[in-house]
Order: structure tokens, then C-alpha cells, then sequence
């Protein structure tokens, strides 16, 4: 995990082989939509904000990304496993 600083919100990322998920925790108001849609419960809230638990059981669905109404989350992939599902 790692936290970049550049022009716009500051993002905290988690990386796992080709898979990196973005969140910007500025952004996030903790409502828990994305912990609710993920099917592999790789997210959790933690200080009311949202943060990625478990990168490893992702799957690539994206629903986390297009639920989120705060657009905190970005998820960046191969795209590999959305189409082995």
C-alpha cells in the first residue's frame, strides 16, 4: 500500500500483481455501498472510510468502482479474470 500525493485528491493505493485499487479516502463518506456490492468482500470500513481488506479475493466485477457515489475508488486491472468468470 502506498499513499501518492500529486495535483488532485490524495489516493492510497493497494497493488496486488497486475491489480491496483485506488481509494481516496477525502472523497469517501463511509456509507458502505461498495463493502455491500463487493462479492468477495475485499473491502471493509475502517474509521469511516473505505479501505481495501483483502485486494487478493478481487475479482475484477468493478461494482465497488461503479457504485460508489463518491467515486472514492478506482480499480485498475488485466481484465483477466472478469472474463474467466
Amino acid at each position: 500500500m502506498s499513499i501518492e500525493k500529486t495535483r488532485g485528491p490524495e489516493k492510497v493505493t493497494t497493488d496486488h500483481g497486475d491489480l491496483r485499487i485506488n481509494t481516496v479516502p477525502r472523497y469517501c463518506k463511509g456509507c458502505g455501498i461498495c463493502v455491500k456490492f463487493c462479492p468477495k468482500s475485499v473491502l471493509e470500513i475502517r474509521s469511516f472510510k473505505v479501505n481495501v481488506a483483502h485486494i487478493e479475493n478481487c475479482i475484477e466485477c468493478m461494482q465497488c468502482e461503479l457504485r460508489c457515489p463518491d467515486f472514492a475508488i478506482e480499480v485498475h486491472g488485466s481484465g483477466k479474470k472478469r472474463s474467466e468468470e
